[in-house]
């Protein structure tokens, strides 16, 4: 037997760097090649534009460093490089859309993106040590029930896009359902924990599968009603299957058991069905989804004509796309926000697409290993809620625009247009580099009599190397 001893440490600064060097990289090389390929210029607020992304990445990881030594360094940039390919995404549309050429949208996402950076910054310093939201359980549910229910406050509410989960406070607009993933998750997640052991209990055994007990049943027909609700009255499928596949995803992590997944299959689907039939707007998306190349469905108002430009668009990019600046993503409406993805593809091709998407699989990945590794059975399912989130919104968004699933209304994580998902997905990375320090964070050494803290070993049986 031989005996080797293990030592944790933190995080090299120059890795950090380098991939955050690598992340600026790829958001700022698209800026720059954007109005090189159409005015054969560099863009005159090119200096401003590096400075404030510099300015929020090197903070950011000094910020990181500091409060959160050991969190995983890969995270951060992963989070930034999206950010920059979606700011510069924006800002070639910018000039596809307006005369002049200059950027509109893309000077308010900027901005928006500080205040989501900024927002992430204030949870990482608030919260310490993630467990401490387990305290606030039911005040989580209590705050999701209220966030979901303003847009029907009289004066505050609007609807938009036929969907109704929009409020405005004065110049601004904001979509509460946004936040509401990030309180789910953490009702859900000390929900769980607190009583996993009694759902884990199989009741009878149907076909081989071990259903849950009746008197079990209680949690997720309250989250089903809830999805029902939403989809009802704010008529929003995409954010309806989101809640609900969070939900289902946590209760099967926490207890194991694959009945619970088919029994969110069973609830769900008949009653998206049911809304089909009985919702013009639902319907709708489905009969585009269905028959998108159809003459009739295409001419009409609300038709498939974004769907089918996007898929053309996908399709004339090719292998390796047609360039920064080249294509003509801005045929396709909402290409800044709902179809970001497809004129990415067009104008990076099937290989940009795909190494975005790798982005993508390697921070939730991340996500999810930070589950493993944490201690405690509240910060396992709430890394698990958060990275399953991002992972579910980002196939309902893919799924949508390569006509896989209908499309539902929401947005990439990072990448699109919009306030309120990029202070949520911000608010969303904040936890998970939180719960990922705590979860790399070494265990305190025991100290012997002389007041020394002891080498922790570890046994190799077998002259196994160390």
């Amino acid at each position: 037997m031989a005996t080797v001893t293990v030592s944790t440490s933190k995080p090299q600064p120059v890795f950090q760097y380098v991939l955050l060097l690598l992340a600026l990289a790829m958001g700022v090389g698209g800026y720059i090649l954007t109005s090189l390929n159409r005015t054969g210029a560099l863009p005159a607020n090119l200096g401003v534009h590096i400075a404030l992304l510099v300015a929020l990445g090197l903070g950011g990881t000094l910020l990181v460093r500091y409060f959160a030594p050991y969190a995983d360094p890969v995270i951060l940039p992963l989070a930034v490089g999206l950010t920059g390919l979606g700011l510069a995404m924006i800002y070639r549309i910018d000039m596809a859309y307006t005369i002049t050429g200059e950027p509109v949208v893309g000077i308010k996402q900027l901005i928006l993106v500080g205040v989501g950076l900024t927002a992430a910054f204030v949870v990482l310093i608030v919260i310490r040590d993630h467990r401490v939201l387990r305290k606030y359980t039911f005040t989580a549910m209590f705050v999701s029930i209220l966030l979901l229910l303003s847009p029907f406050i009289p004066g505050l509410g609007r609807a938009k896009y036929g969907a109704k989960i929009w409020i405005s406070l004065g110049p601004f607009s904001l979509q509460p359902a946004e936040f509401v993933k990030i309180t789910l998750a953490v009702f859900f997640a000390g929900y769980l924990v607190a009583n996993r052991d009694s759902l884990a209990v199989g009741g009878p055994k149907v076909l081989g599968i071990r259903l849950p007990r009746i008197r079990d049943l209680g949690p997720i027909l309250v989250v089903w009603g809830i999805s029902v609700i939403i989809l009802v009255m704010q008529r929003d499928l995409g954010t309806s299957l989101l809640y609900f596949g969070l939900f289902v995803a946590m209760i099967y992590v926490a207890t194991n058991r694959t009945s619970w997944i088919i029994l969110g299959g069973l609830l769900f689907i008949p009653a998206a069905l049911v809304a089909t039939k009985l919702f013009s707007h639902v319907g709708r998306r489905v009969n585009i989804w269905l028959n998108a190349f159809d003459p009739e469905i295409y001419d009409m108002v609300g038709g498939s004509h974004q769907v089918v430009q996007g898929q053309f668009g996908m399709a004339s990019g090719g292998l390796f796309g047609t360039g920064w600046g080249l294509g003509y993503p801005n045929l396709v409406p909402f290409a800044n926000s709902d179809f970001i993805l497809a004129s990415l593809a067009e104008e990076l091709g099937l290989t940009g697409l795909m190494a975005i998407l790798l982005m993508y699989l390697i921070l939730i990945e991340r996500g999810f290993r930070a589950a493993i590794g944490v201690r405690d059975g509240f910060g396992k399912l709430l890394a698990v809620g958060i990275s399953f989130s991002l992972a579910l919104q980002l196939f309902v968004v893919l799924g949508g625009i390569t006509r896989l699933i209908p499309l539902t209304g929401l947005t990439a994580p990072f990448l699109a247009q919009g306030g309120s998902s990029m202070v949520s997905s911000w608010i969303a990375i904040a936890l998970l580099l939180r719960i990922s320090d705590a979860a790399r964070r070494p265990t305190p050494l025991p100290v012997n009599d002389a007041g020394t803290e002891k080498s922790k070993k570890v046994t190799v049986r077998s002259g196994a190397s160390a």
